[in-house]
């Protein structure tokens, strides 16, 4: 919760967290699938209860020692932010449903998965009032037709895209006109480094997600995109 709410006093109003569930059903907003990289803790969220997974701590970069927040938890204490949501197993998927439709929070929040097929399924679930991320399989597609390979329409409203994969660079002026030219607005992650930051939005990215928000907020206040 201590990065969420250095977030909110910073100024920010979209933040971005994946979703894991305890075995017990409570949704927890946590990047790994264990505790072992940033906690004193071991094991699978999914195979702990919360009351276990609550005596974790997550270390964070200046040192500090902070709990796991519930995803219930971190959306009632920020009304007003925005969040993009990544349910990172398929167990994820009901609890995170059933969590949205409780706290009525569908317009403000953006799923995303690398699984086509988690997408698909709160397409089917909530229809056309969920924003959805594109999965990797439309991804692909998108990057094809920007090299003018015939696709058709992809289901999503967002590309959530790391500026390359594997050697292939995904985010240039061609993704982005063709982004652009199917109504997709194009998210870029993981930058922490200002200059990249700058060339990103120089090409005409719609939002960069990074571990590092006070250069974020640098790189805008100095390009006067700051509101």
């Amino acid at each position: 919760m201590a990065a969420f709410q250095n977030a909110a006093d910073l100024g920010y109003r979209y933040i971005e967290t994946d979703v894991h569930v305890t075995s017990d059903g409570v949704l927890v907003a946590f990047h790994d699938a264990t505790l072992d990289r940033v906690t004193e803790y071991s094991g699978r969220i999914n195979e702990m209860t919360w009351v276990e997974v609550a005596k974790a701590r997550v270390r964070g970069l200046d040192g500090t020692l902070a709990p796991i927040a519930r995803f219930e938890e971190l959306m009632t204490a920020f009304p007003e932010m925005s969040v993009t949501i990544d349910p990172k197993q398929d167990s994820s998927v009901e609890p995170l449903a059933a969590a949205l439709s409780d706290l009525d929070c569908l317009d403000r929040v953006c799923i995303g998965s690398f699984s086509d097929k988690r997408l698909r399924w709160f397409r089917e679930r909530f229809g056309a009032d969920v924003c959805l991320g594109l999965g990797t399989a439309s991804i692909l597609k998108l990057r094809l037709a920007s090299w003018k390979f015939p696709f058709g329409s992809l289901p999503g409203e967002v590309a959530q895209v790391p500026t390359s994969t594997r050697g292939v660079r995904i985010v240039d002026e061609r993704f982005l006109a063709t982004a652009k030219e199917r109504g997709l607005a194009v998210h870029v992650w993981t930058i922490d480094d200002a200059a990249e930051m700058g060339r990103l939005l120089d090409l005409g990215v719609g939002a960069i997600m990074t571990d590092r928000p006070e250069t974020l907020r640098s790189v805008f206040v100095e390009r006067g995109l700051w509101y």
